[in-house]
């Protein structure tokens, strides 16, 4: 059985890029570029919380990373660094081996150099630290939102929820559809180069983690502003031809959480900057509401002809 420190050695011991001194030291050595700021963000995996215990290695290991960077790209932040500290229960090779492999593939997609971390036996539970850069002053956060600014959403939100609640038996998809969702939710793509194109252009951005209404709500917390979202205008015809349950399919896009998209505000008179930037990424950003300065700091849903429509689950809370 290989020791905590061949582990390490064998599957996490990668060659760096921008990075003075990498694993092997007490410490490792890094130089921030001049005129930028570090970005730092830590999200913890646990197994039977946030994941299966039988779920695929590879598969965790790209969201393991991915969460993170999901953090540095809703901030406009460019990836450089990540420590792992992880609790496994036992030195299981082939199981690093696999989880490593889908750890390291999306690092070296951003040139995230891996620069260190811990191994213990305990509990499955994976908590990366994630360093990025972004020139000072330019970092998108959530206390930004002004009132009038659109509201903004990218990709399919909703999907990860499906496939959940399809592995959990709770909706039945077709396969085809359940192959979309599921890997939706094992394999989300963090929306780095949204999160770099939307500097200048957003006001405020948060990924989506908890679930859309949830993450928005601490933009308009942080903003002290409130909101309004338009059902009509809300992606949902892409969800309803994976799942016909309509009442399912608002839930999963509104509270569904573990999609790690970005939500984000900006102006009215971007509309076409941003659309240039959808087109340029290949990928859906769809306005779904407004900023309203004054109210109450929580989203409310109205119809096509203004009537609230009840919001009954905002997002997921691990202590509610």
């Amino acid at each position: 059985m290989a020791s905590e420190f061949e582990l390490i050695a064998r599957y996490f011991e990668r060659p760096v890029h921008h990075t003075d001194l990498g694993v092997g030291d007490d410490c490792a050595l890094i130089r921030i570029t001049p005129g930028h700021q570090l970005a730092i963000s830590t999200d913890m995996l646990v197994a039977g919380t946030h994941f299966f215990a039988d779920t695929d290695p590879a598969a965790l290991g790209w969201k393991t990373l991915a969460v993170n960077l999901s953090d540095l790209a809703a901030m406009g932040a460019t990836p450089r660094w990540v420590v792992l500290a992880a609790a496994l229960p036992a030195a299981d090779e082939a199981w690093v081996a696999a989880f490593a492999s889908g750890f390291h593939a999306l690092a070296a997609r951003y040139g995230v150099d891996a620069i260190g971390g811990d191994t213990t036996r305990g509990p499955l539970n994976l908590c990366p630290t994630v360093f990025g850069e972004v020139p000072l002053g330019a970092a998108l956060r959530r206390d930004g939102a002004r009132d009038g600014d659109d509201i903004w959403v990218s990709g399919q939100p909703g999907r990860a929820a499906l496939g959940l609640a399809h592995l959990q038996g709770r909706v039945r998809l077709a396969p085809q559809a359940a192959q979309i969702c599921v890997d939706a939710l094992t394999r989300p793509e963090p929306r780095v180069e949204l999160g770099l194109a939307l500097r200048g252009i957003a006001h405020a951005a948060i990924d989506v983690s908890d679930g859309l209404a949830a993450d928005l709500g601490h933009i308009l917390e942080r903003s002290r502003c409130g909101a309004e979202l338009r059902s009509d205008w809300l992606p949902a015809a892409p969800l309803l031809a994976l799942c016909e349950d309509a009442e399912r399919v608002m839930d999963s896009l509104l509270a569904g959480g573990d999609d790690y998209e970005l939500c984000f505000t900006a102006a009215a008179d971007l509309r076409v900057a941003i659309g240039a930037i959808a087109q340029q990424l290949n990928l859906p950003l769809t306005r779904i509401g407004h900023i309203r300065a004054g109210a109450p700091p929580v989203p409310v849903l109205r119809d096509a002809a203004g009537n609230e429509l009840p919001l009954l689950r905002r997002g997921f809370d691990h202590f509610a």
